[in-house]
């Protein structure tokens, strides 16, 4: 049961008193990473330097002197932040075997206090996707997959019981760190955030998914995809657990220039009784071409249930939301040309036989370490960034983004509060539809609801709010002012409480670790 509770109130208490011990909550969870290795979610398993971490929060924790309130606590990080002694492949060929020499500032912060890193997630390669379908490991299976409510509304009656539903997509790019939240083989992950790969995986696995905003938490030593938009994401099966990492996270870094001066102070969220004075935007443009009559009703629900508490509910426009896919493409891909520069097979990663010249060995290089969906990506960026085309298209973006954060800007100084948008146009799709389409076209489709926040800068929650007809979960997304993440996590917290989003079933896993279940009641440590 110890795996279902709130780190902050729970798990942390539980540590202090005894009453679970760090090296026993991390065999639980290490256990539970080889029952559900069908998942496919962990790329690297660090079950040696794990258990070795538990046992020194265990003398920790016997001497009255833990680090804080995450010592002990079993952690994942999506496997394009560098660990130090540990491999990092960005699911890529390129960076197969691939050590770092030093932790990213987030991984070494979470380590400093006393946190246990079981292991490195799985993603889209170079975390180019929305599905977790293409890294070289292979694709990640939705949690939901395997849930009771799932196969329950997914086979026919007349249908033999032996017969198994398709299994779904985790989402992406971070559906790796998503899946491993959801199926409670860690309290929490890292993942990252270019254009909503935090918070679509979270939607789909149902979980909590947090983009801070730009500039709150270090970069450094997560490897780029596009710096400008580029933000470490919290993945965790509550909104107060996102508060404790954030907190953990959070201020400034020396060896990151783009983040904030000033300190930051973790919070502990307050309960919310009284919503009158709030003011929830509802942007009109997000009712966006394709997003199903399910995930409608569900935000129009949710728009009422804020007006039922005594909030104000007033209609917004974003006016330039319907150029930013377009934008996010033409500066996505530019960037990316540019960072990928950097894997040419001579300081790291993998290294073409191919010796003619230089030259060949660069191209043999990159044609082999890289799949078809990053090297038309650098082709892409490459073209926009030609002298011919860089004020036609590059400079023309943008000046396009510029609009696009200014509309955020202007419904904020009306007074709005939050914003309260659906995250994805529909549930998890299942894995043998999800591949019919390239991943250029999907990734358009999957991000036109996420990735405004990005070129905005701006806080962004998912909170699982019910499940579909298909029994698999939904999530709604909550945009915020920028470094306003207290207003934004609080309201997101309120609406965590009334939703009361229901406990994932895992029938498959009950089969090989029924200790772990039979006590877990709701789907939030809490």
């Amino acid at each position: 049961a110890a795996l279902k509770d709130a780190l902050r109130s729970q798990v942390s208490a539980a540590l202090k008193e005894g009453r679970v011990t760090p090296t026993e909550l991390c065999q639980r969870c290490l256990a539970l990473i080889k029952s559900t290795k069908f998942l496919n979610a962990y790329i690297t398993v660090t079950e040696e330097t794990a258990l070795k971490q538990a046992e020194e929060s265990e003398e920790r924790y016997k001497r009255g002197q833990p680090l804080g309130i995450l010592d002990g606590i079993p952690i994942a990080v999506k496997d394009n932040f560098n660990t130090a002694g540990i491999e990092t492949t960005c699911a890529s060929n390129m960076l197969k075997g691939y050590i770092s020499p030093y932790n990213a500032t987030v991984v070494q912060k979470l380590l400093d206090q006393g946190a246990v890193l079981l292991g490195k997630t799985n993603l889209d390669e170079f975390a180019m996707g929305s599905g977790s379908t293409d890294g070289v490991f292979g694709p990640v299976r939705n949690p939901w997959s395997y849930s009771k409510q799932y196969k329950e509304k997914s086979i026919p009656k007349s249908h033999s019981e032996d017969k198994e539903p398709d299994w779904v997509i985790s989402g992406g790019s971070s559906g790796g760190s998503a899946a491993a939240v959801s199926s409670f083989t860690c309290f929490a992950a890292l993942g990252s955030d270019t254009g909503g790969s935090t918070r679509n995986p979270a939607a789909h696995c149902g979980v909590v998914g947090l983009k801070p905003t730009y500039g709150l938490i270090s970069r450094h030593g997560l490897i780029p995809l596009v710096n400008s938009m580029d933000v470490p994401g919290i993945l965790t099966r509550c909104v107060d657990d996102a508060a404790v990492l954030l907190g953990s996270l959070a201020g400034h870094d020396p060896k990151d220039s783009t983040t904030i001066q000033d300190d930051f102070k973790p919070f502990e969220l307050p309960n919310l009784t009284d919503v009158s004075k709030l003011s929830i935007g509802i942007p009109k443009e997000y009712h966006a071409p394709g997003l199903s009559s399910e995930i409608l009703a569900f935000w129009s629900k949710a728009a009422d249930l804020f007006k039922n508490a005594g909030a104000k509910v007033v209609e917004v426009s974003l006016p330039h939301t319907r150029y930013s896919i377009v934008c996010y493409h033409v500066l996505c891909t530019a960037e990316v040309a540019s960072n990928m520069a950097r894997f040419d097979g001579l300081e790291y990663g993998h290294r073409s036989d191919v010796k003619d010249s230089t030259e060949s060995m660069y191209a043999a290089t990159r044609r082999e370490g890289f799949n078809d969906v990053v090297r038309g990506r650098i082709l892409s960026g490459n073209y926009f960034l030609l002298k011919q085309n860089y004020e036609k298209y590059f400079v023309k973006a943008q000046k396009v983004r510029r609009l696009i954060a200014s509309d955020f800007g202007k419904v904020f100084r009306s007074g709005v509060d939050i914003l309260l948008t659906p995250t994805t146009l529909s549930d998890a799709a299942p894995y043998t539809e999800f591949i019919q389409e390239d991943n250029r076209t999907r990734s358009a489709q999957d991000d036109i609801l996420t990735q405004a926040a990005n070129m905005a800068g701006l806080p962004a929650i998912n909170v699982p709010t019910a499940l579909s007809e298909r029994g698999l979960p939904v999530g709604l997304q909550f945009i915020g002012r920028s470094f306003q993440e207290k207003q934004l996590l609080t309201v997101a917290k309120w609406f965590e409480k009334q939703v009361q989003f229901p406990v994932i079933q895992l029938e498959e896993v009950k089969r090989h670790d029924s200790g772990v279940f039979q006590q877990q009641k709701s789907a939030s440590f809490s």
